[in-house]
C-alpha cells in the first residue's frame, strides 16, 4: 500500500475507531476531510521510515481537547495547515512528511487530509500505538524527546506557540490554552527527524488500521463473526457482554471524563460491569475487580453491527461487547506504566496485563 485512495481511507477510518479505545475524537470527521482532499488533490503517498533520510523532518498534527466538544466544534481544515506552517517557519526547516501522533480517532485521519493539501506524504508511524488522553503519553516522551515547539490554533485562527522544557509541561500549557479556546482546538507538534522516529516511534500503525478495516469488511461480506475476526487480528479477548444502564460523563479541563455502567447479558448475565474513561477507556471492571486496564486497550463494540462505540456516544440501553487488547511492548515497561498506567490516573490498581487478568478470572470461575 503506497497510495491512499477513498477506499483506503474507509478502511483506516474503521481501524482508527477500533484502536482509539473509545477516544481520539470521531474519525468520521477526519474521514470526510481526507476524502475531500483526495478528490481535489489526488491520492496520498504513504511512506515507510526507510524511504527518507534520517535527518529529514516529520511533524504531527491533529486535534486536542474533549472529544465531546469536538462534536460541536468541527475543524474547517485551515487550522491544521496554519499550525504546520507555524512550526516549519519557527524552526526554519522544510517538512518532509506528516504523521499521526496517535493511532485512533480523528487524529489518525486529519493528518492525512493536511498532508494531502500541503502536498506532502504521510509517514507510516505514530507515537502511541493507540489513543491516549495526554500528549506526553508518547513513546517519544519515554525516550526524552520534546513535544515542543507545539502550536495550538482555533477555528478563528487564534494561535499560541508553546515552547516548554519537556512534553509534560507542553501538554499542561497546551491543554490550558485549549480550554480557553472553547475546549477543543487543532495542534501541530512533536517535530522529529526520521532517525528519531525510527528509534522511538511505533512503525506500521497506519498499515495496521488499514488491515483492520479491510479484514472486517471481508468478514462481513463472507458473513463471518466480526468479534472473532478482531480478537484474532489484535490478539484480544472478550471481557464481557452487557447492556448500558447508566452513563455519566462531563467535559472538564479539556477532557471528556466519565463512567459507563453495564448489566451483563448472555453468558455474563447477573454480572455488574463498569468502564471508566478520560477521553479513552482506561479501566474495565466486573464487580469492582479489574478486567483490563491502561495501557492495554479497552474496545467497546455495538453487539449487532460490530461498530466501535466512542465514549462521547455511549448512552443508556446500548448492548456492547467489550474487548481487551494487549498494548505495544513499549508501554509494558516500568517507564511506560509510570507514564500511562492506572496509578497515573489515580485508579487504585497496579498494572496487570489483560491476559493475566483473563486467566485469573477463568481460574476463579472454574
Amino acid at each position: 500500500m503506497k497510495w491512499l485512495d477513498h477506499e483506503a481511507i474507509d478502511y483506516i477510518s474503521y481501524g482508527a475507531a477500533i484502536l482509539a479505545s473509545g477516544g481520539g475524537g470521531d474519525p468520521y470527521i477526519g474521514k470526510i476531510m481526507a476524502q475531500r482532499a483526495i478528490a481535489e488533490y489526488g491520492p496520498i503517498r504513504l511512506l515507510t521510515l526507510d524511504e527518507l533520510q534520517p535527518e529529514e523532518l516529520l511533524l504531527a498534527t491533529g486535534m486536542i481537547g474533549s472529544p465531546a466538544v469536538m462534536m460541536e466544534k468541527l475543524p474547517n481544515g485551515q487550522e491544521s495547515l496554519t499550525a504546520c506552517r507555524i512550526i516549519a517557519q519557527h524552526m526554519g526547516r522544510s517538512l518532509s512528511a506528516i504523521y499521526p501522533i496517535e493511532t485512533g480517532g480523528i487524529n489518525s485521519l486529519l493528518p492525512l487530509a493536511s498532508a494531502c493539501i500541503l502536498g506532502l506524504p504521510v509517514m507510516d508511524v505514530d507515537a502511541m500505538g493507540r489513543a491516549f488522553p495526554e500528549f506526553q503519553m508518547t513513546t517519544f516522551y519515554l525516550d526524552g524527546l520534546n513535544a515542543s515547539p507545539f502550536a495550538v490554533v482555533d477555528e478563528h485562527a487564534n494561535t499560541v506557540l508553546v515552547e516548554a522544557e519537556d512534553s509534560m509541561k507542553a501538554e499542561q500549557l497546551a491543554r490550558a490554552v485549549t480550554v480557553k479556546m472553547g475546549g477543543a482546538a487543532t495542534f501541530a507538534g512533536y517535530p522529529v527527524t526520521v532517525g528519531q522516529a525510527h528509534a522511538s516511534g511505533i512503525a506500521g500503525t497506519l498499515g495496521l488500521m488499514w488491515r483492520i478495516g479491510r479484514e472486517v469488511q471481508q468478514a462481513r461480506a463472507a458473513r463471518r463473526n466480526v468479534i472473532h475476526t478482531l480478537t484474532a487480528l489484535l490478539h484480544g479477548v472478550v471481557l464481557f457482554r452487557g447492556k448500558a444502564n447508566r452513563v455519566n460523563q462531563r467535559s472538564e479541563g479539556g477532557f471528556n471524563h466519565g463512567t459507563a455502567c453495564f448489566v451483563g447479558v448472555d453468558n455474563d448475565s447477573g454480572g455488574r460491569f463498569d468502564v471508566l474513561f478520560q477521553n479513552e477507556y482506561l479501566l474495565a471492571r466486573r464487580d469492582d475487580r479489574p478486567l483490563c486496564m491502561t495501557p492495554d486497550l479497552i474496545i467497546l463494540l455495538d453487539e449487532e453491527t460490530g461498530l466501535p462505540i466512542l465514549g462521547e456516544r455511549l448512552c443508556y440501553g446500548m448492548r456492547v461487547v467489550a474487548l481487551g487488547v494487549p498494548a505495544h511492548e513499549k508501554w509494558r515497561t516500568s517507564r511506560g506504566i509510570e507514564v500511562c498506567g492506572p496509578r497515573y490516573f489515580h485508579y487504585q490498581n497496579d498494572y496487570t496485563p489483560v491476559e493475566t487478568l483473563t486467566a485469573r478470572c477463568k481460574e476463579e470461575s472454574a
